[in-house]
């Protein structure tokens, strides 16, 4: 029996550490283990992170983060589907291109399947980690 979880999140970088324990809750409660949840909860804050940042422009006003849980297996995808941004009012992070590979190759390494779908109107990264 699947069960899903779903999380609308203000797209401010602040709010990458709530997300990150939320998804570590879900996680141990489905019974991984501690360097799984690890895994998965670093995964998610890199994937928050590159969803929601927009370079220059700003960040994301807002985005979705999803859990699916299956027996013996947990599906997140963080997705960004809004145009609505917010002005970033600390440092600009000059270097997003090349922080967001960085990040892409982190998620990749951490969970056992990614897909990364960006184009204009949306971004959506879908990951997947299955109980050892």
């Amino acid at each position: 029996m699947s069960e899903k979880f779903r999380f609308t999140v203000p797209g401010r970088p602040e709010y990458v550490s709530t997300i990150r324990l939320a998804v570590e809750s879900v996680a141990a409660s489905c019974g991984f283990d501690i360097l799984e949840i690890d895994d998965i909860k670093t995964a998610t804050g890199e994937a928050c992170q590159l969803v929601s940042c927009h370079g220059m422009e700003g960040f994301a006003k807002e985005y979705t983060v999803e859990c699916d849980v299956d027996p013996g297996k947990i599906t997140v995808r963080v997705i960004n589907d809004t145009k609505e941004l917010l002005a970033k009012t600390n440092k600009r992070c000059l270097d997003c291109p090349n922080e967001g590979e960085i990040g892409k190759l982190l998620i990749r390494t951490l969970m056992d399947s990614v897909e990364v779908n960006c184009d204009n109107d949306q971004k959506i990264i879908t990951m997947v980690k299955t109980k050892k």
